[in-house]
């Protein structure tokens, strides 16, 4: 039987955030090491990482590494075992994205866009889950989008992307969740973050769009992803899998 607060708790576990270091990769690993977690953060800028573990202390590691160089997810199951210990939740959030027209992207930039997003995430839940398999426990958080939920115009890459992840949540859950390993995604919606700060600058017509289109009006703040990915992960949504949720101030709601 649990109790409040412990239920919340991630104390005794270890979370590894792909693209941990800036944005909401980094809240998330913020704030699952503010619930007791140790956290490894993965990325492919040191110092960017570094600076993320140096702000969060003790029980924070950084380790380099281009989930895109598929051949080398075992590497760093074995690496990441080894300095730390075996991953009680992996969250797949690392991606990127493209603005530009679907009549204008190539083959090549939706490969890209695919080969982070999609690919890379399947290929570091198959070398990790077998560890989890073993244990019979473990957790796996994607961080969708509201791309995986409503069309956006100019993001055609991203958002077969992202609705594929939600498809891979969902088959993942259906294979796993009996083994004890629990499937789940998050779709923020717009956040505060230095990336749309940037790309509302140079667009106000878009921000108010955006806010126009959220029944709460605001954007969001990083840490709200970063407490529904600690909710997630921890023993209260211990009977939670295969579920696909909004944090999103409305937006996937609102008209």
């Amino acid at each position: 039987m649990h109790t409040f607060p412990d239920v919340f708790s991630l104390k005794g576990k270890t979370a590894l955030i792909t693209g941990g270091g800036t944005g909401i990769g980094a809240a998330i690993a913020k704030s699952m090491h503010a619930a007791g977690a140790t956290v490894v953060l993965v990325g492919r800028r040191e110092a960017e990482l570094q600076a993320a573990v140096k702000e969060l202390g003790s029980r924070a590691y950084a380790i380099s590494h281009d989930i895109t160089q598929f051949d080398k997810s075992q590497e760093l199951v074995e690496r990441v075992t080894k300095e730390v210990g075996p991953i009680d939740c992996l969250v797949n959030n690392a991606g990127i994205n493209m603005k530009k027209s679907a009549v204008t992207t190539t083959e090549a930039e939706f490969q890209t866009i695919l080969s982070t997003n999609v690919l890379a995430a399947h290929s570091l839940t198959k070398a990790f889950a077998p560890q989890m398999i073993e244990r019979k426990s473990g957790s796996v958080l994607f961080i969708a989008s509201m791309a995986s939920l409503f069309g956006i115009p100019l993001v055609v890459a991203y958002s077969a992307a992202k609705s594929a992840q939600v498809g891979m949540v969902r088959t993942l859950a259906s294979e796993l969740s009996s083994q004890g390993i629990r499937v789940n995604a998050i779709a923020p919606g717009w956040i505060e973050t230095a990336m749309s700060a940037k790309a509302f600058a140079g667009d106000p017509a878009r921000l108010q769009k955006v806010l126009g289109r959220t029944p709460m009006a605001k954007l969001g703040k990083p840490e709200d992803i970063g407490w529904a990915a600690v909710y997630l992960a921890s023993d209260a949504a211990s009977f939670v899998t295969g579920v696909v949720l909004p944090v999103d101030g409305g937006a996937s709601i609102g008209f």
